[in-house]
């Protein structure tokens, strides 16, 4: 095979540059391969789900991986247009294994596959993809005498019913959202979602374009989020949204244009959802907010901590049974969605809680309950030694009476005080990654620039 594998599947999903790293060709041999793989783990669907979002090389790529699958004979279910949860949706309400085409909030030069087994079940490198990429690499086994047939399913509809069936928005009072898709896949899925809802929808960039010609689909960066700022400011609306270039992810603004952390996002939805099953297991990242454990366990509910990922987290959410799981990235993850995440869904719970309350409650005040403490948001670094770094980091904050380290992802380093900061590998991109928290401003950006100081003394910025 002509392209290097090992550059492109990384920790919970395969992507890379295309077409200097992966190309139709690999598409087609990762196809034909996750059809051995399924058959090799014993799934008996029969059928691969399919989705892909909008860029410009994912109907070729989807299409030749498609082919790689009916080559060996199972059919394929072409669901074609999809955010990720919708694939996520299609595998459980089919019971099937699924394959979503998206680089998610990379660049328009990226591409990728989001790869799960039946019931949205995740298949991440320590889950299966390595297995995959052995199966691709040795490209053994006859193909089919008789191949699988491609059949085109629009699952839209039960989606977005699936949706509204989980969270009641449509007793809410009515709200006026902003809702920014960055071109991507949210353009596609929200008007669908939100159909029939007392909520009046104010659009930015809703045409599909894998080119982001706006900005980046990429919430997580302040930057991004700005033109939705400025439009629920310039429309009194009562707060904004924004998702991923998939869809997958979804990011809150206040009323007043301000970015409300997917930590406290989390700790709203846990909270209802804990009233619903009291007692129940939340899973959070080491990333998040240490006020979203502190408000799980203050509700009644059991913090569940895991690593960065959602391979990761989907995994331990099933192990625990949990009800809810947040990360800092903004997906948030659901029981009763198969463990798997949705911005989408999210979204909803965050309008039905502001349309529960009495007119005139603001989006700010809603969540204030939900925000304790000052987080540095991510901050990336791209260094020479990135290894170097991490000992160093290891070296200096160890010796120092009453902090305590840890290794489950990165290093995580917490203060005498509780203030915390974490240094981790990106698991998509050759970055060094810095979150930091303390109780106020003043303490988080003097942690954060002592932090920034020693690992951008190994290399460049």
């Amino acid at each position: 095979m002509r392209a290097d594998l090992a550059g492109i599947v990384k920790a919970y999903d395969i992507r890379g540059l295309v077409p200097e790293q992966w190309d139709a060709t690999v598409a087609g041999a990762l196809g034909a391969a996750f059809a051995r793989f399924c058959l090799e783990d014993g799934i008996t669907s029969g059928r691969v789900v399919v989705g892909r979002d909008m860029r410009d090389t994912s109907p070729q790529l989807a299409g030749a991986f498609a082919a790689g699958i009916t080559s060996i004979g199972l059919d394929v279910v072409d669901i074609g247009l999809a955010s990720t949860d919708a694939v996520y949706y299609a595998s459980g309400a089919l019971h099937a294994p699924g394959a979503m085409f998206t680089a998610s909030h990379n660049p328009a030069g990226w591409n990728g596959i989001k790869l799960c087994r039946p019931g949205a079940v995740p298949i991440g490198r320590d889950s299966g993809l390595g297995r995959l990429t052995a199966i691709a690499v040795e490209n053994s086994g006859a193909v089919a005498a008789v191949p699988g047939n491609v059949v085109r399913h629009d699952v839209l509809p039960d989606y977005a019913a699936h949706l509204r069936g989980l969270v009641d928005v449509a007793a809410a009072r009515p709200l006026r959202v902003v809702v920014d898709a960055g071109n991507g896949m949210a353009g596609h899925v929200v008007p669908t979602v939100f159909a029939g809802l007392p909520i009046g929808i104010i659009p930015l960039y809703f045409e599909l374009d894998g080119t982001f010609p706006n900005h980046e689909a990429n919430p997580i960066d302040p930057a991004n989020l700005k033109d939705l700022a400025d439009a629920v400011v310039a429309e009194q609306a009562d707060l904004g949204l924004a998702f991923d270039g998939d869809a997958d992810r979804c990011f809150v603004v206040d009323e007043n244009g301000r970015g409300i952390s997917p930590s406290a996002v989390s700790g709203l939805i846990a909270v209802r959802e804990l009233a619903r099953r009291p007692g129940s297991a939340v899973v959070h990242n080491l990333i998040t907010s240490r006020a979203l454990p502190e408000l799980i366990a203050e509700h009644g509910g059991r913090p569940v901590r895991t690593r960065v990922g959602h391979s990761f987290i989907k995994t331990v959410m099933a192990e625990h049974d949990a009800v809810f799981g947040g990360e800092h990235s903004g997906h948030y993850y659901f029981r009763d969605f198969w463990f798997a995440d949705s911005g989408m869904l999210a979204a909803l719970h965050v309008l039905a809680a502001l349309g529960a309350t009495p007119a005139g409650t603001t989006c700010s005040s809603l969540v204030a309950a939900y925000e304790r403490y000052v987080a540095s948001g991510e901050i990336n670094s791209t260094l020479d030694d990135p290894v170097a770094a991490l000992g160093a980091l290891r070296a200096a904050w160890g010796g120092r009476a009453g902090v305590l380290l840890d290794e489950l992802d990165g290093l995580t380093v917490t203060l005498p005080d509780g203030s915390w900061f974490n240094v981790r590998p990106s698991n998509t991109e050759p970055l060094l990654r810095l979150n930091a928290e303390a109780a106020d401003a003043g303490a988080m950006e003097a942690l954060r620039d002592e932090v920034l100081g020693q690992v951008r003394a190994y290399g460049r910025v």
